[in-house]
């Protein structure tokens, strides 16, 4: 695994030079950070914004492994941000939509190089796994 000293050195200058954040973009970064690191809803940013609006039982669907439970909190809190729009049309049975704001949108664009990271750096990422695990065993 290689170090570039002055890759580090060049991001540690940019941030001593930048200007002291607003308080309160601080904390809402900290609580996008917090939201958005749960798997839950990453992946449900990345399903709404390729299928468009979805109802919850084909949201279910595409989000394998998650609970219905933890589908309608996980999507309570994303309405609550902001980052979705729940549609409930008067119909019988109801029938209940969602959709990405332009606000999730966003989000889930700006996560988007999260994803190109990790497609460019796999081969890396699983050579330093196994040399920690090799040097794990043998400890």
């Amino acid at each position: 695994m290689s170090v570039d000293i002055a890759k580090h050195a060049e991001a540690q200058r940019k941030l001593a030079q930048s200007e002291k954040l607003d308080p309160r973009v601080e904390a809402l970064v900290n609580e996008v950070i917090a939201r958005v690191a749960g798997k839950w809803t990453m992946i449900i940013l990345d399903v709404l914004a390729e299928h468009g609006e979805l109802r919850f039982t084909q949201l279910a669907k595409r989000v394998t492994g998650i609970s219905q439970k933890m589908l309608t909190q996980t999507l309570r809190e994303m309405e609550r941000e902001g980052l979705l729009i729940r549609t409930v049309h008067p119909v019988i049975p109801p029938k209940v939509e969602y959709r990405l704001t332009d606000l999730g949108l966003g989000l889930g664009d700006a996560f988007c190089g999260v994803w190109v990271w990790a497609q460019q750096n796999l081969d890396t990422i699983e050579q330093a796994r196994t040399a920690f695990d090799q040097r794990a065993k043998a400890v």
